[in-house]
């Protein structure tokens, strides 16, 4: 009422101040569900393409889905964006997308919100997640090149040695992966720390709740989205509480624009989802608290995977300098893993100045990251080709 421009009172005293602190108020609290990509077109050499999103995969827990623009020559990599399960929707790497649609054809796992998946549809784990991407690269095909952001580095990498030791025709051509958890020992950050303090029970009987009736997955257990928001909120709260209050400033003077930029980004970073609780909690213990990938424990249905078998995947670890929730060096310690991988098909990239964010989202992932991860998938896409001939 008080920003009506018709309601003369609104004009007055503190009425404006009052008007846009219950406008900051109003969409930190509003309720989200699960945004949409959005991208209609890419701009390339300076022409506008279309881009074609389509469901090319469905399964319970997750879908593909493709975003090809028009004119792709046949011949363009195909790249599979692997998305976390970390709490937020895949729309979180709007911009990864956006920007890797210029120059390949897409696919990316669009996981489900747990609380919407019905209890016999089974349950989903670490092992669940690795046989999705291995059934996602089959259905894609030969010479795929996979490209995993934060959490999913670890699943992608082990899908990567089970696929290189069984010798499977669609095992990707390279991998990249990015700000992920491969050793957390290296550079522990907030994030690692807080994994180490508590025992899995504690995770277990504290974070863990049932999904109530009112959800189609109703009875299910599961890790709350808000949950992971408010802890991930909390490790910056003065800068989140600082964004708010300069929303707050652009509104009183009016200045929309810049107050609907702040806007943009929490209506996406508040947009949050469930995640089962088996997974959750594998995760925690596997990656966080027993080191299973560097110590060479790591195991998928009962089998240990042997990061050595890596032998035809080229592998790229690209870390941010600034990175707060994977520090340094925790992504490069893939490349000294795959013990049984060529040097010439190991690659880093420290991003200067970025942030976890930063290294696939913003101008620093535009500008400077994408162009190094596209020269890399070129550089491996003849050998892809040969691959997908065989």
């Amino acid at each position: 009422m008080l920003g009506n421009p018709r309601f003369p009172l609104g004009y007055l005293g503190l009425a404006p101040a009052a008007a846009s602190a219950l406008e900051v108020f109003a969409h930190a609290a509003a309720p989200r569900g699960k945004p949409d990509f959005g991208i209609e077109s890419v701009e390339v050499g300076g022409e506008i393409h279309t881009v074609t999103e389509s469901i090319v995969v469905t399964k319970p827990f997750g879908n593909l889905l493709r975003f090809r623009r028009d004119d792709l020559s046949d011949d363009a990599p195909k790249l599979l964006i692997v998305a976390p399960m970390s709490g937020h929707y895949a729309t979180l790497l709007r911009g990864t997308v956006e920007r890797m649609t210029e120059s390949c054809e897409v696919y990316i796992t669009d996981w489900a919100d747990a609380r919407t998946v019905p209890l016999a549809e089974g349950t989903f784990d670490l092992d669940d997640y690795i046989d999705y991407l291995i059934d996602f690269l089959a259905f894609i095909g030969s010479g795929t090149h996979m490209m995993a952001v934060c959490q999913p580095s670890v699943p992608a990498l082990a899908a990567t040695a089970l696929m290189n030791g069984t010798k499977h025709p669609a095992r990707p051509a390279t991998l990249t992966m990015m700000g992920g958890p491969i050793d957390t020992r290296k550079s522990p950050t907030t994030v690692n720390d807080l994994a180490m303090e508590r025992p899995i029970a504690w995770f277990r009987e504290t974070v863990i709740a049932t999904v109530p009736m009112s959800y189609r997955g109703a009875g299910r257990r599961v890790y709350p989205g808000f949950m992971q928001l408010a802890s991930f909120m909390s490790m910056n709260l003065g800068s989140h509480m600082l964004s708010h209050y300069e929303m707050f400033k652009h509104l009183n003077v009016g200045d929309d624009e810049s107050a609907q930029t702040t806007k943009d980004f929490y209506e996406e970073y508040r947009s949050v989802c469930d995640m089962t609780a088996e997974f959750y909690l594998q995760t925690v213990e596997e990656v966080f608290q027993k080191h299973s990938i560097p110590n060479g424990t790591f195991e998928h249905k009962g089998l240990v995977v042997d990061l050595g078998k890596i032998t035809e995947t080229a592998i790229l670890c690209v870390e941010g300098e600034r990175d707060d929730i994977s520090g340094i060096g925790q992504t490069k310690a893939a490349l000294d893993l795959a013990t049984g991988l060529a040097a010439s098909k190991k690659q880093y990239l420290l991003a200067e100045g970025a942030g976890h964010y930063g290294i696939f989202n913003g101008s620093r992932w535009r500008e400077k990251i994408a162009p190094e991860v596209e020269a890399f998938l070129a550089k491996h896409q003849a050998k892809a080709k040969l691959q997908a001939v065989a």
